[in-house]
């Protein structure tokens, strides 16, 4: 079940949030993205802690494209350094795993 991975990226708007969404689902490098709008993130940036609203990706896709897929976010994303994160997925319903094994590149 390790074939398959949750994808995490934070942006800085909405407009952003969707079109990353909509490119990366377009190009089939995820099957899904739910955008969770106006989340608070606390972090270390260049000496200074910050607070900023942003808009959280949740992305479903095969751990294979990890790889390419990160590329393809990097060339999308306006920060200098997004947050791009794979969490490996245990199980899941078999069904829903199979929707993400066919709606993504092979």
């Amino acid at each position: 079940m390790t074939d398959f991975s949750v994808i995490f990226v934070t942006v800085g708007n909405e407009n952003e949030a969707s079109k990353i969404a909509q490119v990366l689902v377009e190009e089939r490098w995820v099957a899904c993205v739910n955008i969770v709008p106006r989340i608070r993130s606390v972090y270390r940036w260049k000496g200074e802690v910050c607070s900023d609203e942003e808009f959280l990706l949740v992305m479903k896709t095969r751990s294979s494209l990890f790889t390419a897929l990160q590329n393809r976010i990097l060339e999308l994303h306006s920060y200098e350094v997004p947050e791009i994160i794979a969490v490996p997925l245990t199980q899941g319903l078999p069904d829903y795993l199979h929707w993400v094994e066919e709606n993504t590149r092979s």
